[in-house]
């Protein structure tokens, strides 16, 4: 197969959480450009609605469905819709998340509980029901769950002061090489990206504060763009990462190198 083809994803149906903005967006963007028919969830029907008139004027094929993953009663109902409406899920991007910033001393256990469970348990929730009624049926399946490097590495509370959300990033950099090992007779393949500092509604406050100090601790000197998770987000979508499993992926600009 040359390379083209193994890049290609005209056909595939490809189920994006949290896509309606942000690192979400720009995935979509990506997956939309090489063929896929997207699937979006997010909880604002404004900002999908919204996303979905850009993504068509990009010549993206694309239809949303709002949903709140941090309810687990509608995480089935949300798998059967995609199904009922492409009767395949061929990739799945858990992306949607949160973020709670307070010292670990004066964590709220609701706050906690929150970012747990939207960052793991609905990903694990969704996983399983993705594969269950799509993936292992068919005996192929692409799943990339988005990490975080403060999953990775050990953040200085100074400017991330966010132990629920790092330790439920470390808790999807585990599930996902458990998973991939589990589902790698089924042919699905389970990876995850780790981003690193992206401007975004989530991170403005946190690069408003400590830009300077994240800047001096990137070799690349600068902050993620639109267009730095495009590439990987396309590879581990496709043919191409076929032997790929398990893995977790910084895109950083080196941070977590140093």
């Amino acid at each position: 197969m040359g390379v083209r083809n193994l890049f290609n994803l005209e056909g595939k149906v490809a189920l994006i959480t949290g896509g309606s903005r942000g690192l979400g967006l720009q995935m979509a963007e990506a997956l939309g450009e090489m063929g896929a028919t997207l699937v979006l969830t997010a909880r604002k029907i404004k900002e999908l609605e919204e996303t979905q008139c850009h993504l068509e004027k990009l010549n993206v094929k694309v239809n949303t469905i709002v949903n709140d993953l941090q309810n687990g009663d509608g995480i089935e109902p949300l798998v059967r819709e995609v199904l009922g409406q492409h009767k395949k899920i061929d990739i799945l991007i858990n992306n949607a998340g949160a973020a709670w910033g307070t010292p670990a001393e004066d964590h709220p256990l609701d706050g906690w509980k929150k970012v747990i469970d939207l960052n793991l348990t609905a990903v694990f929730m969704l996983s399983q029901c993705v594969g269950k009624l799509a993936m292992i049926p068919r005996r192929y399946g692409r799943i990339i769950n988005i990490a975080s490097i403060a999953g990775l590495v050990g953040t200085d509370p100074n400017f991330m002061p966010t132990i629920a959300y790092n330790a439920s990033k470390g808790g999807v950099v585990s599930f996902t090489r458990s998973l991939a090992a589990e589902w790698a007779k089924y042919q699905i393949t389970v990876n995850a990206i780790a981003p690193g500092v992206f401007p975004s509604k989530m991170s403005r406050g946190m690069i408003d504060k400590s830009e300077a100090y994240i800047l001096e601790q990137t070799p690349l000197k600068r902050l993620g763009n639109s267009e730095d998770l495009k590439g990987l987000s396309v590879l581990l979508s496709s043919d191409a990462s076929a032997y790929i499993t398990g893995q977790t992926i910084a895109v950083d600009g080196g941070y977590t190198s140093v």
